[in-house]
């Protein structure tokens, strides 16, 4: 798997819970592989895999599946009694019920609800006190969780229409696309997501030994990005990647590609809330990581590779883009 990035808020998040129960964040972060540093630098990036490692790490600590982020503990394990659960039904909508029966008849800190309409299936999920999930972390995991379980029981991914949360748009609203689509309401009344009642009689299509597979790399399988971002910005991104970073393509070459004036593509993505620098700037950076941890190269070796013509220049714009300079970066993780 090619391993994705994630913001600094996530790590903030996630340590949040422990925390507030006494927990020194300092050896979650070590069995994460996360260098501690990166704690209060608001720009630094992480692996899906670090997160998902946080996680677990931050699960084992708590002895809590919601991350001590409700009033009571939900134990771990509850997830994997719940999915065992499903395995004596057919459909994803009688999974889907058996789900919903299942959670809220052994935990009272969140309420969900299964709505079947006409044409469309509504899930909504609401914490009972969500000012212990001051970072929505908590909400919105569940909400990964069941689309991805959802989608991996019958082995498709469902075409979600809408994903609802109860809260404005975060100052990190770039990673949700990525998660959850491109079809994000804000300030709604409840927290949830809807896809087509079509759905809810596709077969199970997986079986019990590939739960014990699933569940073995959970959390990673719910914190997988799989939404289909077609926005400008991705695109300027993919471009960037195809043309390769060594000799950094132009904004001019990029409008070229897409059929369209540099003014015009400028514009476009202010309107997006992005700039051609900061993209630059961030495939820059989320390619020099995996460069540092997945291919173990060296940091002169990475710099080239980026598109930087002095090694110093390449450190000072890493430790300025992740708040650590790329050795130690690098060290970290391995």
């Amino acid at each position: 798997m090619k391993k994705k990035l994630v913001s600094n808020h996530y790590i903030q998040a996630s340590l949040r819970g422990a925390i507030n129960q006494g927990i020194d964040p300092l050896p979650l972060l070590e069995r994460a592989a996360v260098p501690s540093e990166l704690l209060h630098k608001p720009r630094a990036r992480i692996t899906e895999v670090q997160l998902a490692n946080l996680i677990r790490a931050v699960w084992r600590a708590t002895g809590d599946e919601f991350m001590g982020l409700t009033e009571h503990p939900s134990k771990n394990g509850v997830f994997a009694l719940m999915m065992e659960s499903l395995f004596q039904l057919k459909t994803l909508g009688a999974m889907l019920q058996q789900s919903v029966r299942f959670y809220n008849a052994v935990q009272s800190e969140a309420n969900f609800a299964l709505h079947i309409e006409a044409d469309s299936v509504n899930i909504d999920i609401t914490l009972m006190q969500p000012e212990l999930d001051p970072d929505h972390l908590l909400q919105e995991f569940l909400l990964l969780m069941w689309q991805r379980f959802s989608s991996w029981l019958v082995n498709s991914q469902l075409a979600i229409q809408t994903t609802r949360f109860n809260y404005s748009a975060p100052a990190h609203q770039d990673e949700y696309p990525p998660m959850f689509g491109e079809h994000l309401l804000f300030d709604q009344p409840t927290a949830g997501f809807s896809f087509s009642s079509k759905l809810l009689m596709l077969p199970r299509v997986r079986d019990p030994l590939e739960l014990d597979s699933f569940l073995r790399r959970s959390p990673l399988e719910v914190l997988r990005r799989v939404g289909d971002n077609n926005s400008l910005s991705i695109q300027v991104q993919r471009l960037m990647l195809n043309k390769g970073l060594e000799q950094a393509a132009t904004l001019e070459d990029i409008a070229h590609d897409l059929h369209m004036t540099s003014r015009t593509l400028r514009r476009k993505l202010k309107e997006e809330g992005h700039s051609y620098q900061q993209i630059k700037d961030r495939v820059r950076c989320d390619t020099a990581i995996r460069l540092l941890t997945e291919e173990s190269l060296s940091v002169a070796e990475t710099s080239e590779l980026v598109g930087f013509t002095e090694q110093a220049a390449f450190c000072r714009a890493f430790k300025g883009w992740t708040g650590v300079a790329p050795s130690a970066y690098q060290a970290t993780h391995h």
